[in-house]
């Protein structure tokens, strides 16, 4: 069963005022920020054989709801610099590999983190099989291994599958 998280009431492209001179393109509008949704693309086209018979413009927006947008993405030896070290939020970054049982015991809790925080904590997973290079700058030991970085500086460390409190508490103290 499906929830309705928000509606998003779009006018036609020709209740948009337009210059009688102008030729027929789909301007840029300014839609208000969807709560709740991801926006994933707008795209619009005009369907008309000529200017004169039709000024309208057709349109399509994608979303994604807020329980798939906020999905913990991936960060890689390439990513790293920009999602984790240039981020204007604190972020929180879980490092883990496929074969650990107790990183499979917190993802569910990173996951909920990133729903609780949205907006004011970026969260990322790096697994250190695949980017050995950050987990040796970072002097992985042992995972998971769960670190808050604000303005580019670790700021703190959290080792093994812990309970949500102690992450929150981790975390509140660089909000």
């Amino acid at each position: 069963m499906a929830t309705l998280l928000e509606s998003l009431t779009v006018p036609r492209f020709s209740a948009f005022p337009t210059p009688k001179t102008s030729p027929i393109t789909c301007r840029s509008v300014r839609l208000p920020e969807p709560r709740g949704l991801k926006l994933l693309s707008i795209s619009f086209s005009t369907r008309s054989p000529t200017p004169i018979q039709s000024r309208s413009c057709r349109g399509r927006i994608v979303c994604e709801a807020q329980e798939t947008a906020v999905e913990v993405p991936a960060v890689s030896d390439a990513t790293w610099e920009s999602r984790i070290l240039q981020s204007d939020s604190p972020v929180l970054v879980e490092f883990w590999a496929p074969w650990c049982g107790p990183c499979r015991m917190i993802h569910p809790v990173i996951d909920e983190l990133a729903k609780q925080y949205v907006g004011k904590l970026k969260c990322y997973k790096v697994n250190t099989d695949e980017n050995p290079n950050i987990a040796t700058q970072y002097g992985i030991k042992s995972i998971p291994i769960v670190m808050i970085f604000k303005n580019g500086e670790k700021k703190d460390a959290v080792i093994g599958a812990v309970p949500k409190t102690t992450l929150t508490s981790s975390i509140e103290k660089f909000l």
